[in-house]
């Protein structure tokens, strides 16, 4: 190169030791992906400069299924939208088609009740996964073997009441599929007792740990007004400081009969809105949630467990309605036509995990590849309510 050329271009040399961007794709079937997940990462050496999340891998056709087969038939549909948190899908979906009947439908009290407390350990057992898995994700391995040891247990409460440890199918239009024997109420309150100290042991093996916050802490930043463009809801919107919760916003069920708070991301150890947030919300909702069933169990009524208007074929009359509740990952909704016929004319599901993985790009950019397994561990994505 001529000393002419060096000194017309000043930056000749920059240019020459610039690193080659590189194309990687992560996935479908990275175990750090949380389901089958594809992102397409652009990098430059280990720094992302942009990523772009690939879905579609499990797609299941649940709302044209939902208009091929019955009403009831359908719950079973919704249980393999967020596979775990299925009580809550089955529960959105029913209050849907009970929306259709009007005010001539009234849900039995007990029913409501026992709602509440299997939604609510179902929250739990959803966190408890997030929570362990989520340890392993940034190199842990222990939290996970603690917080499965706790969720065996609310699964083997399920399996008792419903046959089943993680596809319910239990919530039913008008009410529940079976009543809640005396057994399983002192199975209940056995597991809150020996839940509530499980908490502070999480909090010590992890939350507390020095390595675990320096590769959560200011990793992943979500500003507000980001997640409310990108429809973001659940622990990935209050990790941002907000109280956006619909079970105290807009309560449905009976949720308005009880205590509790509402747990938002402070930035403590770190950034608000950052993985270290999105984490500890999951960790203290699962407290609330211990509050929530202890006060159902106590204050559960006798009566029926579903209504005796809805008969074994599920008619409502025509007309649409959409309801909407808040399940483990964030608000899920539902909107259903009817035309007077068992089987719905249009089903729309609105999946809180389809906003929460598309916000991945805007958080990611500029920070290191390692750091991106730890922003959508953060995110705790359920693939099967993503596609659909």
């Amino acid at each position: 190169m001529s000393s002419e050329s060096i000194g017309t271009a000043p930056d000749a040399f920059e240019s020459d030791l610039r690193t080659e961007e590189m194309l990687l794709n992560m996935g479908p079937q990275h175990p750090a992906t949380h389901g089958v997940l594809r992102v397409l990462v652009r990098t430059d050496g280990e720094m992302v400069l942009d990523c772009d999340p690939h879905v579609g891998y499990l797609h299941r056709c649940f709302e044209k299924h939902c208009e091929s087969v019955t009403f009831l038939q359908s719950v079973l549909y919704t249980d393999r939208l967020d596979y775990l948190t299925a009580m809550g899908n089955n529960w959105g979906y029913c209050m849907a088609v009970e929306k259709l009947y009007g005010d001539d439908l009234e849900i039995p009290e007990r029913a409501q009740y026992i709602r509440v407390i299997y939604q609510e350990l179902n929250r739990i057992a959803s966190h408890l996964l997030a929570v362990g898995t989520y340890g392993m994700d940034v190199g842990a391995i222990t939290p996970f073997l603690y917080c499965f040891r706790e969720r065996e247990k609310i699964l083997y409460i399920f399996e008792t009441i419903s046959g089943q440890r993680l596809n319910y199918n239990y919530v039913r239009p008008g009410g529940v599929a079976y009543d809640l024997t005396d057994d399983m109420v002192r199975m209940i309150k056995d597991f809150c007792t020996y839940f509530k100290p499980k908490v502070q042991e999480y909090n010590d093996l992890l939350s507390a740990n020095d390595i675990f916050i320096k590769r959560t802490a200011h990793v992943g930043i979500l500003p507000l007004e980001t997640a409310l463009q990108y429809g973001c809801t659940g622990p990935v919107l209050r990790g941002c400081g907000v109280a956006r919760d619909l079970r105290k916003d807009q309560p449905y069920g009976v949720y308005d009969r009880f205590e509790f708070d509402v747990p938002v991301g402070t930035g403590e150890s770190g950034t608000l809105g950052d993985c270290l947030d999105r984490y500890m919300v999951r960790v203290r909702e699962m407290e609330q949630s211990i509050r929530i069933v202890e006060q159902a169990i106590e204050a559960l009524p006798g009566g029926e467990y579903k209504s005796p208007k809805i008969k074994a074929k599920v008619r409502p009359p025509k007309g649409e309605a959409y309801t909407r509740i808040e399940n483990s990952r964030g608000e899920v909704g539902f909107y259903i036509v009817s035309d007077g016929k068992d089987v719905a004319y249009r089903c729309k599901c609105r999946a809180p995990s389809f906003h929460n993985i598309h916000v991945l790009p805007e958080i990611s950019r500029g920070q290191m590849m390692a750091d991106l397994i730890a922003i959508i561990g953060s995110m705790d994505i359920v693939l099967g309510e993503v596609d659909r």
